[in-house]
């Protein structure tokens, strides 16, 4: 270990601290659409209102994207985490006083605020702090926390409520994880204040985005294919065999299943990057994976529907996994990897966020579900061919 390395906690505290921040990137979101209709009741809300709180969060993840560059120039990528932890506590518990409508919204945008920069910065963090070895299997880690934080949180919203007596309760019960993330991160961002201090000579100040990158615009496009259809599939996987006479609480396990099974393949695909030179041999697996479970939805949904739904979860989870070890292979330095996560997830998240809405206009147009899944499984086709263009070697940001 060199002199500089020397100041960073050690390995296992610093996976501990990345990993607990990382679970609170999704409870926001996956915590509400099993209370959809309890809270729409309670206050009065249209539908197209509540589908703002899970589209608002997907809205910060893009818009602030690149904001998350510019608080790192000045305090530093730790400390700006540590910011993203804490308002992901604060914006969560906010939702307690949500009998309320502003607080309930304030909240939530707080908490997007708090994604967006979280997510941003992570990745280029695993590329300073932990060994290049090792990068594939940690963020199959943080990708693990992830989706395990999305699971649990889908899963529990409905017996929190029970337990605690009420929605609001429910949802900010996740600000007791937001306060482990940013306990966890504490000793992280302390030491590579550190670090920082020791290797200041030797960190590239470059903030702008890369938008002249043709790298870096390829993976944007990439990540825009793949985050489209994940929120779109994440919307109406479940009102899909709704509509097919299924009772609405066995389409929430469905939507547990496919969750489940992205949590496996998150973790399994950044850790087998790390072994194969050519990671489009797996970006093409998870493709395939995604595509088959497309097809099963669209040409035959009601045939093997548990099947199609781990199918297409271990394909988008595999993808999103490997679109964060794409981030990392694609830059030079800790400030390219940030820089590049920053303009990926601007363009991606910006666009993705209007999949749910347009597919569920698709499906309003048609009386169905099945040009919905006919439409995924064609886009599929672009996110095959632009993961073949994902070739080793490609020019890095830096």
């Amino acid at each position: 270990m060199t002199s500089a390395h020397r100041h960073l906690p050690p390995l296992w505290v610093m996976t501990l601290g990345l990993v607990a921040v990382a679970a609170n990137l999704r409870t926001v979101m996956a915590s509400v659409p099993p209370l959809v209709e309890t809270i729409a009741a309670d206050l009065g809300l249209s539908s197209a209102a509540m589908g703002a709180l899970t589209t608002l969060p997907v809205l910060c993840m893009g818009v602030f994207a690149p904001a998350a560059q510019k608080v790192a120039a000045r305090i530093g990528a730790p400390g700006a985490v540590e910011i993203a932890a804490a308002c992901l506590a604060v914006g969560t518990g906010l939702r307690y006083f949500g009998d309320l409508v502003w607080p309930l919204y304030a909240g939530t945008f707080a908490a997007g605020v708090g994604i967006a920069v979280g997510g941003t910065l992570l990745p280029g963090l695993v590329k300073e702090l932990f060994p290049p070895q090792r990068s594939g299997l940690v963020t199959g880690l943080y990708m693990f926390a992830m989706m395990g934080g999305a699971t649990a949180s889908s899963a529990l919203s409905v017996p929190l409520m029970g337990w605690l007596g009420s929605w609001q309760g429910s949802l900010a019960s996740w600000a007791l994880l937001g306060v482990v993330g940013l306990t966890a991160w504490f000793p992280v961002a302390r030491g590579a204040e550190r670090h920082r201090a020791a290797t200041a000579a030797r960190h590239d100040l470059e903030h702008r985005l890369p938008w002249r990158h043709a790298t870096a615009w390829l993976v944007a496009a990439y990540l825009a294919t793949q985050s489209w259809q994940f929120y779109s599939s994440l919307a109406w996987l479940a009102p899909t065999f709704v509509a097919e006479g299924w009772d609405p609480t066995h389409a929430g396990y469905l939507l547990s299943v496919f969750s489940f099974a992205q949590l496996v393949s998150g973790l399994l695909g950044p850790a087998l990057s790390d072994r194969v030179h050519d990671h489009r041999r797996l970006l093409l697996l998870a493709a395939l994976c995604g595509l088959v479970g497309q097809l099963g939805l669209w040409l035959g949904p009601t045939a093997a529907p548990w099947l199609w739904a781990v199918v297409l979860g271990l394909g988008q989870g595999a993808a999103f996994a490997l679109a964060l070890v794409l981030i990392v292979d694609y830059s030079a330095t800790p400030s390219g990897s940030g820089r590049l996560a920053g303009m990926a997830f601007f363009v991606s998240y910006s666009i993705a966020s209007l999949g749910p809405t347009t597919m569920g206009a698709l499906r309003d147009a048609t009386g169905g579900f099945t040009a919905v899944w006919m439409s995924l499984a064609l886009l599929m086709l672009l996110q095959i061919a632009l993961a073949w263009r994902l070739r080793p070697g490609l020019r890095r940001v830096a």
